[in-house]
Parts: C-alpha cells; structure tokens; sequence
C-alpha cells in the first residue's frame, strides 16, 4: 500500500491556478491533472460524500448541506454524524483489502463516529450562559488534547463568519502533520477551507482574492513538503468552482406572497413553520429543495418559481432522477439559480420581524444557506467596538448576542452549487502519481475508484 494525503483545497479551479499560486502550478506541471465534473449539487456535503462512496446522492443520501427532516418537521444544516452517510466509504474499502490500512480524516464533513481510524472536526461548547466556545471533536479522544495543547484552541472564529483567515487552514494543516507524526496513517484526508471565504465575498476578482490564493498555496506547499518527503502520493482535489453572482432570490418571500408559506411570530419577531407551510424552500447557494406539504399544488408551485427573475430552472420527478437526486430526503422541486443568481433563505418582508439569527453567525438555527454570515455591516463604522463590548459583556456573564450580521445579501459576489458553463470554473483534481493515466474530465463518482487504485497498486 502506498501512503497518501488527499488535499481538499476548496473552490480550486483552473482559473485560479497561476502567477498568484506559484507552489500549486509547479505541482500540477510536474505531474497529472484532469477536471472533476461536478456533482449535483456542488455543494461541500454532497461533493465530500460522493467522493468517499463513489455513489450518486440518490444512493449516500446527502442531496445537499442541509435538508427537511420530515418527521421532526424541521430544517437541519451542517449535521456531524457519519452514520447520516448511507454506503460503503473510501477507508473501509482499503481497510478491508489490507487490515494494516489507517485513515486520518482532518476536518472533512460527517466526520463523527465513522469507522476511520483517527478523526478531527470542528466541535464548539455551548454553554448554558448562551456562550460559544471554540473547540474540536477527535478520535481517539486525546488527540483533541494533545492538537490544542500544541497548537492552541482551534481558531473556529477564523473558520467561519466575519473574521474568517488563513489561521483556521494553517492549523488544520499544522494539526495535520503532527497527526501523521503521531500516527503515520496510510491515508490522510485533508480539509482546507481558505479560498471559501473571499471567493463568496468578492466573485473571482484577482485584485481583492490574489492575498488568499498566496495564502492558500503557502500552506499547501508546506503540507506537500511533509508528505513527499515521505514519497507519498499526494492529491490535491477541489469539491466545486465558485463563480461571480450579482442577484440574491427570495423564494421563501414568494412561496409566502403566495399563500403558500406560514410564518408564527414570537416576541414581535417572525419564524418559518416548515410544518404548517403547503411549500417552503430549503435554499443552499444556488440549489433549493422545495418541499410540499400539500402535493396538489406541486405544478402551481413549479410553474410559480420557473417565473422567478434568477431561477434557470425547476427539476422535478424524472428530472430529479436524472440528477441522481432521487432519495427520500431531496425536495419535492429543486429549484437551480442562473449563473448570475443565488437563493438566499429569506422568508420575512420586513427586515423589523427578522428573526434574531438572521443577525447572527448561526449555521444551526437558520433553515438554510446563509453567505452574509461573512460580512459585517460596511457601513458601520463601528461594529468592532460593538463587538468587542459585546464580547466583554459575556465574559462578565453578563447574557448578549453578537447581532452584527447585515440583512444585505447584495453583498455576495460568489457562489456555487450549479453546473458552471465554463470548464475552468469546475473542480480539478491533481496528482504526483503518474502510474494511472489521469486526464480530461473525471466523473465525480471516480474519484473513489481513483483513490482506491492510488493507495492499493503504488
């Protein structure tokens, strides 16, 4: 068997790779590299689960990041548990053709209680005074503690929302290596979210994105080093291109307009009721499912949403089959974005009956997708200072919420989860190993059978 680190640099692309990420060109020069078709959605959760199944989302059943769970009749994203993932994965796999194999999963999703052999995953305390602290989830349970006495408490507020930076990339890759130190597995499957963050921020604008792409391919050559040192196979794969967007959609405020959604209000303040709704939208950047309470409207609902200024087109029955989308959990209708589009969560019609996550950093609450969590207002010149009295308030214990997230989705320039038109927004997978002829475009369920063929016949 031959060691391997598979590098999952979010939204890599062809188009990005060049005079800003010097370390990545030579590295795709020097050895073999092919475009990744992607799969449908293009999203984190169901590119991931696709790659380590070989299967279509009809078969592992992650048809997005998140999903109605209709029998508790709630909206649920960013989910941990592995046993979420229907199928065979990538490490049983190999484990099962030799018994000595290891896998080390750092960071990539469904990451909890898998039968790999060693695991680390983003894992906040919620303490009961409403305070959120960073920390991680590990197998076996002291690697959390030996990571964090080494490198520090993992920097989750660099890993999503507003102060988002390379610090929570270099620690996964510092985290990385004293893992393979510690353990030496024969596959290590490396999560590194960087370029996610100013690619939904600004679109592919080189003069606002060139200082993470520099960033990105520091960390990378640093991680490639420790690896071919060792004469492993490295690769370095992508999940979906992000590409620029001009034109936040509304559905749930359409569907409601409609008569069709249903909000209850709590303290003046407005909440989707998935349950009483007839059709509500489960958006996630440019894909939503729309799921049907009531099925007899399903063609009104389709022919309402198709009229959508942004809306390229609304799948349903077959067409869901063709996408490989046909699982219990995929929606009714899904609706896809057009290429200047993207579908924002948004169900209230005045910004005064928000509901107070709508203000916050908070993936679990929302009943979708929601990229603002990556801006504060730019209008506020002092939204610092109110984070930072904030900040104080709640180590005083004193209870507060940091509400300093717009209600502006126009500030979004770059998203994903449709087909780009443009092969050099896909996702690309990279090799140093030249055994297997790699090239092309490979079909995202390969990538499993690719992966399986590096690691067994080196």
């Amino acid at each position: 068997m031959k060691k391997t680190v598979v590098l999952n640099v979010v939204g890599l692309t062809n188009r990005l790779i060049g005079n800003d990420t010097p370390f990545i060109k030579a590295f795709m020069e020097a050895g073999q590299a092919a475009f990744i078709h992607p799969v449908f959605p293009g999203v984190t959760c169901t590119a991931q689960s696709t790659y380590l199944t070989g299967k279509w989302p009809s078969e592992h059943g992650i048809v997005g990041n998140g999903w109605y769970f209709k029998d508790e009749c709630e909206t649920k994203f960013w989910r941990q548990s592995n046993k979420l993932v229907s199928g065979e994965k990538l490490w049983d796999v190999l484990k099962r053709e030799n018994p000595n194999f290891s896998c080390a999963n750092l960071f990539w999703w469904y990451n909890m209680y898998s039968s790999a052999d060693f695991s680390v995953t983003p894992r906040p305390n919620y303490l009961a005074d409403g305070r959120k602290i960073p920390d991680i989830y590990s197998y076996p349970p002291d690697l959390r503690d030996i990571l964090q006495k080494q490198l520090g408490t993992f920097p989750l507020f660099h890993f999503w929302g507003p102060k988002t930076s390379i610090k929570s990339s270099q620690w996964i890759a510092d985290a990385t290596i004293k893992t393979d130190e510690l353990y030496s597995p024969t596959l290590s499957l490396v999560y590194l979210p960087h370029l996610d963050y100013n690619l939904q921020r600004y679109g592919n604008d080189f003069n606002k994105i060139a200082k993470d792409l520099k960033e990105i391919d520091t960390v990378v050559g640093q991680l490639i080093g420790h690896y071919e040192q060792q004469g492993a196979t490295v690769v370095l794969l992508s999940e979906y291109g992000i590409t620029d967007v001009k034109n936040p959609v509304h559905l749930n405020r359409t569907l409601r307009l409609k008569g069709y959604l249903e909000v209850r209000t709590e303290r003046g303040l407005e909440l989707l009721d998935a349950g009483a709704s007839k059709a509500f939208a489960v958006a996630d950047h440019q894909i939503a499912h729309i799921y049907l309470n009531d099925t007899s409207i399903k063609e009104a609902v389709k022919k309402l949403l198709k009229g959508v200024k942004g809306v390229e087109k609304v799948l349903a029955d077959d067409e869901i089959k063709e996408a490989g989308l046909n699982h219990d959990r995929c929606g009714d209708l899904v609706a896809v974005a057009d290429n200047d589009s993207w579908f924002t969560y948004y169900f209230w019609l005045d910004d005064k009956k928000a509901p107070d996550y709508a203000r916050m950093v908070d993936i679990h609450k929302k009943p979708g997708y929601d990229p603002v969590e990556l801006f504060t207002d730019p209008k506020d010149k002092w939204v610092m200072l109110k984070v930072m009295a904030k900040l104080i308030k709640k180590k005083l214990g004193f209870r507060t919420v940091l509400d300093i997230i717009p209600l502006n989705a126009d500030l979004v320039k770059g998203s994903h989860g449709r087909t780009p038109e443009d092969k050099n927004d896909y996702p690309v997978f990279i090799t140093n190993n030249k055994r297997f002829d790699i090239k092309g475009e490979i079909n995202p369920m390969d990538i499993f059978s690719i992966l399986v063929k590096q690691v067994l016949h080196p």
